[in-house]
């Protein structure tokens, strides 16, 4: 099963973007995470049955910056939480879906994450997450 888990927005400025999104929904970021890995900062806001994730970059390099450069500040993902990663990059795999990364990396949030290309996905860049469960 699949379900939203989170909007992830590319911002250029982190303070300005959680400034309005503070204003906006009326709360702060209850998570604020680096993963050094994709050269990012992410700031998670609630936002009700999904989160609001801030994607701001660490680097020079990261791909956020050239996200931003590319297309400008705005959504940069749906994703979409399930049960079992593994089992939902096969079965997409099977559906003709591309992926950027079929094996599951560790993501903010405590996620596993994959991506799947937005050329098959009708230009949205989709990731699946999976919950990390701590022993």
């Amino acid at each position: 099963m699949m379900r939203l888990e989170h909007i992830g927005i590319a911002v250029a400025d982190a303070q300005k973007a959680q400034n309005l999104f503070a204003r906006l929904l009326g709360k702060s970021v209850y998570r604020k995470e680096e993963v050094e890995t994709e050269q990012v900062t992410t700031y998670f806001y609630d936002a009700g049955t999904a989160k609001l994730e801030l994607l701001a970059a660490s680097e020079e390099t990261s791909v956020i910056n050239k996200f931003i450069e590319k297309r400008g500040e705005g959504i940069h993902h749906l994703a979409f939480e399930v049960d079992d990663i593994h089992q939902e990059v096969q079965r997409l795999k099977a559906e003709g879906f591309v992926f950027i990364n079929e094996v599951p990396k560790a993501g903010a949030d405590n996620k596993r994450i994959c991506f799947l290309h937005p050329k098959s996905t009708n230009g949205v860049l989709i990731e699946l997450c999976q919950s990390i469960v701590s022993l």
